[in-house]
């Protein structure tokens, strides 16, 4: 009996095991690891946007970095001049339509100025074809002449306006294309470094992934680069695609304004069925200044290149790439577009293949015999 106490006090934990201390060295880790994130990310908050815009322009263009001359020799300015002359191409790429747009609305304001302030003083007569619509032409004739036709009524209609709210809009636009345009610059650094870094930065993050999830964490990361990359093509390079074709369509319709129409166009249609509603608008637009038989054909040719475009191209670029049928693809794109913006029309399909990537892993496949 007196033997057997010192033997069981020797069997009782007085000092942590070595597994034990590996333990919660591990644990104190993780503690202090998610501390400083939850710190990073409270002081990274508001660059979170242009960072992760850097991250999917770094990923969408990467393999065409590295066809320009990442895995090239470099020479003693390599590691600076390839991911800035990239870096630029970009910037480049994304600024030339915007300015465009920019240059073509701030011509066209003071005309669309003019315009009212001709409204209000001389009104707008209805045309001959309104009163010839069928069923509602005459009601519509009665109402544009009684709101629109009489100048005392388009003043008092217009002038409903409240100017200083017009102002406040203006002043506050402005502060917007600052923030914007802060926020392009931020874009464009990262990228650089991303650029200049990626082969780094991707091999810690595999060697990453594997210790904490294993091979498993691996695959998943490159189902959602694969996303990233598969959803850059088939919403912006097709929607530019529509807007280029569709361009060329208002050109030779006689649509006023076609270059900005169709880069309008091209950036409504990285949206799916956005491009409906612009190319809508200019066969409205036709129907009023050259009749029907032209907003006719606008519409055709619209709806069969995005016939086109959403059933046959994007379903083959993002589809079958991320391995997901294409309505999940589209309740990816709406649910990241409600949640997340612009952004989320990358992040939504790339959430969601993540998300079936990771279901494959967990379920068995059947057997096949």
């Amino acid at each position: 009996m007196t033997a057997a106490l010192p033997h069981k006090q020797e069997d009782g934990p007085l000092e942590p095991t070595g597994a034990r201390r590996r333990l919660a060295h591990r644990r104190a880790r993780f503690l202090l690891g998610a501390l400083l994130a939850f710190i990073g990310l409270w002081l990274l908050w508001d660059f979170l946007v242009p960072l992760v815009w850097a991250v999917v322009l770094a990923v969408a263009t990467w393999p065409a970095y590295r066809w320009l001359g990442q895995d090239r020799p470099a020479g003693p300015h390599g590691r600076v001049m390839a991911p800035l002359g990239m870096t630029l191409l970009v910037g480049l790429v994304l600024m030339v339509p915007l300015a465009l747009v920019g240059a073509e609305l701030a011509r066209e304001l003071p005309m669309l100025g003019r315009w009212l302030g001709s409204l209000e003083r001389e009104g707008m007569p209805p045309p001959d074809w309104v009163a010839q619509l069928p069923l509602a032409g005459p009601y519509v004739a009665s109402w544009w002449q009684s709101n629109l036709g009489d100048p005392l009524a388009a003043t008092e209609l217009f002038g409903r306006v409240d100017r200083s709210v017009l102002v406040g809009w203006t002043r506050n636009l402005g502060v917007q294309v600052l923030h914007r345009a802060a926020d392009f610059v931020i874009t464009l650094l990262a990228l650089f470094f991303l650029y200049r870094g990626g082969k780094a930065l991707i091999a810690e993050l595999l060697a990453v992934t594997d210790a904490v999830f294993g091979r498993g964490g691996e695959r998943i990361a490159e189902h959602m680069i694969v996303a990233i990359k598969a959803t850059v093509n088939g919403l912006i390079l097709v929607g530019l695609g529509e807007g280029a074709l569709l361009g060329v369509a208002y050109a030779l319709l006689g649509l006023p304004h076609p270059i900005l129409l169709g880069a309008i166009t091209g950036v409504a249609a990285a949206i799916p069925f956005a491009a409906p509603l612009i190319f809508s608008i200019g066969a409205i637009i036709l129907f009023m200044q050259s009749g029907l038989l032209p907003a006719i054909i606008l519409l055709a040719i619209g709806f069969l290149i995005v016939f086109v475009a959403d059933h046959f191209v994007r379903p083959v670029l993002i589809g079958n790439a991320t391995r997901l049928p294409f309505l999940w693809v589209l309740l990816g794109i709406f649910g990241g577009l409600q949640s997340f913006g612009l952004l989320g029309l990358f992040i939504g399909p790339a959430v969601l293949s993540s998300l079936m990537a990771l279901w494959r892993e967990l379920v068995p496949q059947p057997v096949r015999h």
